[in-house]
């Protein structure tokens, strides 16, 4: 895999600074003074002396995300300067320091483990991203394959803050694959092995929030043309519309299932889709879609286009006969058509739709509702069609004027 899909940083055969400052606490910097008696006039030398030790981490298989330390090459005795050039960095390591002082030495914590990455190809050790992408969505699979040179490997990813953890922490480790979950996030992936770490991959994960479908108009007459839009979370660039009408599921209470409208299977390009001659109620869906093959985010929420034109196949009768009621009365919404098997919906004006039971009681094809039904859009639903709709004001109590 060439480093210009993987460069992290991009490190071929360049020299690498490391710095090192030590952490207070123990052992404490001892101060020396010379002289120690002075005349008048007499300069004074100050000195605090550390050394610096350097060192290579190796990644410890057996302590889930632990390292242990080498020293660097020639760093027995440890550097007077607080900075270290490496020559000829190729491949994704990670280092780590500590200071120390007297004879013999006492030396402070190690630092934390700091990793210098690169895109460059290791024969022993090589990361692929399946996908083969950087960009990713958090609803989609994503594997991380190590192979190389060992039988034993883990993946790794450091966050924007330098944060390093396992795949364990966001996916599930299967021999050398780490295939991830909806808690991965964006970061520097790579493979280790208990003597080689990978190429690194600078990965993006982007959340996706469901698309959100607007209809213009919600109220139609008979021959009209609707406007379906369909939006997106960035990044917005590259997807494509699918364009679904809801068809009602009567075995899974208010549920639907999503029907392809025609010549949909491609989807489009565009994010709004035009239906034309709408005659009756109807339900629809958006979902998007990316890469081939395609992979798909989640659904819109269905909308609905009302209508309050006869169908035939489908009507619903409100009894009594008028859109004005008040909450203490009686009111009855009555299915006819086509179906042995109807349910009565309301969508409120925040959109959300609940059947008849949230509201009232289903006798066969007649809804009654009850003091805990609103003001809403009614209509009735069979298994293959949609009534009329009626757009229902129900008052909570009488006014006297």
């Amino acid at each position: 895999m060439g480093h210009t899909l993987f460069g992290a940083l991009g490190l071929f055969s360049l020299n690498i600074l490391l710095y090192c400052g030590h952490a207070q606490g123990v052992p404490q910097s001892v101060l020396t003074v010379s002289p120690s008696w002075t005349s008048p006039g007499d300069s004074v030398t100050l000195t605090c002396r550390w050394r610096f030790f350097w060192y290579k981490a190796v990644p410890d298989m057996s302590r889930y995300s632990y390292y242990t330390y080498e020293l660097l090459a020639g760093g027995t005795t440890g550097t007077e300067q607080d900075s270290y050039i490496l020559h000829g960095q190729t491949h994704t390591a990670g280092y780590q320091c500590r200071a120390g002082r007297g004879d013999p030495v006492s030396y402070n914590q190690y630092s934390y483990v700091k990793f210098v990455w690169s895109g460059g190809v290791n024969p022993a050790a090589s990361l692929t991203v399946s996908p083969h992408r950087l960009q990713h969505f958090s609803t989609e699979s994503l594997s991380l394959i190590c192979e190389g040179n060992s039988a034993e490997w883990r993946v790794k990813k450091a966050d924007e803050d330098g944060y390093v953890s396992s795949c364990s922490d966001w996916g599930e480790m299967t021999g050398s694959t780490c295939n991830i979950d909806i808690r991965a996030r964006s970061g520097v992936y790579w493979c280790e092995s208990a003597t080689q770490s990978s190429n690194a991959a600078n990965i993006t994960i982007h959340s996706v929030r469901h698309p959100v479908l607007t209809v213009s108009p919600s109220w139609t007459s008979p021959g009209d043309s609707v406007t379906l839009t369909c939006s997106v979370g960035p990044p917005s660039a590259g997807w494509r519309f699918f364009w679904y009408k809801a068809v009602p599921d009567m075995s899974r209470y208010s549920y639907y299932t999503y029907e392809l409208l025609a010549g949909g299977t491609t989807g489009t390009e565009q994010d709004s889709y035009i239906l034309h001659g709408q005659t009756h109620t109807a339900g629809y869906v958006c979902g998007v879609g990316r890469g081939d093959p395609v992979f798909y985010t989640l659904y819109s929420d269905v909308k609905f286009v009302w209508s309050g034109g006869v169908n035939p196949a489908a009507s619903l009768t409100v009894s009594p006969h008028r859109l004005q009621h008040f909450s203490t009365e009686s009111l009855s919404l009555i299915c006819e058509g086509n179906s042995a098997e109807w349910r009565v919906m309301k969508a409120d004006e925040d959109g959300d739709v609940l059947p008849c039971s949230y509201w009232g009681e289903m006798n066969r094809s007649t809804c009654n509702t009850n003091t805990r039904a609103s003001s809403g859009v009614y209509w009735c639903e069979s298994e293959t069609q949609f009534s009329n709709a009626a757009n229902i004001t129900i008052h909570s109590e009488f006014i006297f004027i």
